[in-house]
């Protein structure tokens, strides 16, 4: 039998490095012991590295550790993927689940995020405490683009945290690291992964953010990405006070719909803007631009007592009836 200091998953000098003692500080904080972490996996060099730094942390943090490959169908490539990730895991002694989705545009939103949608559902569906996810720094700084140029406010602008709390509990251990860091660590530690083709597609609009305009602002700022990063976790701070805000708004009333339009009337525009993004948020419907979110309201709050308005927000539909604002999810055939 291997001793542990020659085991690379159980080395015990493993917090030496900068990159794992970082991981290994986020599952202080958020992860209780013995509790369920299963990685998404998608085979490529963020989630293998991330699925091998915790694989060397399960035995001290005493975390019930798997992963978790959902197979696309997109790609040419898929089932070598899955096949990549199934031997990766059994190579770590790790168990793996898959999970095969359906993507359908059907929605308006376009392929990627209804590859997203699917990839989450499926996520949601795990018998897991947390669901682990690679992004690092590089995603977090195209994640605040993406959503800035989409017209979203302050929810779009927080991006992602490197934890959230809720039905799906998500954490993200290597979101304050540079993807170099990640390639480094990979390299060093001989690992194998693949490449999504799709990954080199500008049509796909994060592709062009993350192949065009990151590298040319990086350029002209080098501290570009790290600013952006930080940026996000300012405007993530205020929007927890908002969500405060909210609550507060809301009073006895569960956050949850139908909502009353007695409720929404007193409020000023923002903060009726404010409740109605916060309700639709806790519901996972995606972030809607702040446009429509107005125009929304002015619908919901202006219509007279005999018509019924309704807003398409991709899969679901915010409706008023009797005095009430509901919603609904979309089937489309």
């Amino acid at each position: 039998m291997a001793s542990s200091r020659n085991n690379p998953c159980t080395d015990g000098s493993a917090l030496a490095e900068p990159i794992v003692a970082a991981v290994a500080a986020i599952l202080l904080r958020q992860v209780g012991a013995g509790q369920a972490v299963v990685v998404g996996l998608s085979g490529g060099v963020d989630s293998v590295v991330l699925l091998h730094i915790l694989k060397r942390l399960s035995a001290r943090h005493h975390l019930l550790l798997s992963a978790c490959h959902v197979h696309h169908g997109l790609s040419p490539n898929a089932d070598a993927w899955q096949q990549h990730c199934a031997a990766l895991c059994a190579g770590l002694a790790l168990p793996l689940s898959v999970h095969q989705v359906v993507v359908s545009d059907s929605g308006g939103e376009g392929l990627e995020a209804a590859a997203r949608r699917a990839r989450y559902q499926a996520f949601s569906e795990l018998n897991a405490d947390w669901v682990a996810l690679a992004h690092h720094r590089g995603d977090q700084a195209e994640t605040l683009l993406f959503n800035l140029l989409r017209g979203t406010g302050l929810r779009g602008a927080a991006a992602m945290q490197v934890a959230r709390r809720g039905a799906l509990n998500l954490l993200r251990p290597l979101l304050d690291l540079p993807r170099s860091e990640l390639v480094a660590y990979a390299e060093h530690h001989h690992l194998q992964w693949i490449e999504d083709e799709s990954n080199t597609d500008t049509r796909f609009s994060r592709n062009h953010l993350r192949l065009e305009t990151l590298p040319a602002l990086q350029q002209r700022f080098p501290a570009g990405e790290a600013n952006l990063a930080a940026a996000a976790r300012r405007f993530g701070e205020a929007l927890a006070l908002l969500d405060d805000l909210a609550g507060l708004d809301l009073g006895d009333c569960a956050p949850e719909f139908p909502l009353s339009v007695s409720l929404l009337m007193p409020l000023s525009e923002p903060r009726g803007r404010n409740l109605l993004r916060f309700l639709l948020a806790a519901h996972g419907v995606g972030i809607p631009s702040e446009e429509r979110l107005s125009e929304a309201l002015r619908q919901l709050l202006g219509a007279r007592v005999d018509r019924h308005p309704s807003i398409r927000f991709g899969h679901h539909t915010l409706y008023r009836e009797r005095g009430q604002i509901k919603l609904r999810e979309v089937f489309d055939s």
